[in-house]
């Protein structure tokens, strides 16, 4: 199995990526009923952005200390490190999906200017980081999971993993900001 799969990591970062992002942008735009989930109760419902808020300031930290970890040649903390971003990152994003499938998407309740030059800019920008880290993530977790360690700096693995690392942490950064603008300051 990983020997097919690292001859198509390109066609496998492809496929996970489309249904991955199928699955986002079903769930923002509306496409997947709330019937096809079931339904939390109105306190888990309303738990979900702070819980969110610390997933992504646990993440910033955990992929630091991935970062970190590889620069001081640790690979072994390095991989600990960024599986356990990606679950902190699968974690948030199945939990933010659940919301917006059951109840929609958050208007601002802020000022019309704030929401216009500040809130919409950073939002727009942390989903755009968001959407473009999955394949990136996927190519570089794919990557390394079908190659030993010795062969990993002969891929692209170490270029896009700085790529994604980089868009990542912004991404997070950037979705704490959304966050304290939505339920925080307004």
């Amino acid at each position: 199995m990983t020997v097919q799969a690292r001859e198509h990591v390109p066609a496998l970062t492809a496929v996970l990526s489309l249904v991955s992002l199928a699955l986002v942008f079903g769930a923002a735009l509306g496409r997947i009923p709330a019937t096809a989930v079931p339904h939390a109760s109105d306190a888990v419902l309303d738990a979900i952005p702070p819980v969110n808020a610390g997933l992504s300031l646990l993440a910033l930290g955990v992929i630091g200390f991935g970062w970190r970890a590889i620069r001081r040649g640790n690979v072994e903390r390095h991989r600990r490190a960024m599986l356990t971003g990606v679950v902190l990152f699968a974690t948030f994003l199945l939990l933010y999906l659940y919301r917006i499938v059951v109840e929609g998407t958050t208007s601002f309740a802020g000022p019309a200017v704030v929401e216009q030059y500040v809130y919409l800019p950073i939002l727009i920008v942390h989903m755009s980081l968001a959407v473009l880290c999955i394949p990136l993530l996927y190519y570089v977790l794919l990557l390394a999971a079908t190659r030993p360690v010795s062969e990993l700096s002969e891929t692209l693995h170490p270029r896009l993993g700085r790529v994604a690392a980089t868009l990542w942490l912004v991404s997070f950064a950037l979705g704490i900001v959304v966050y304290v603008l939505l339920y925080v300051a307004f």
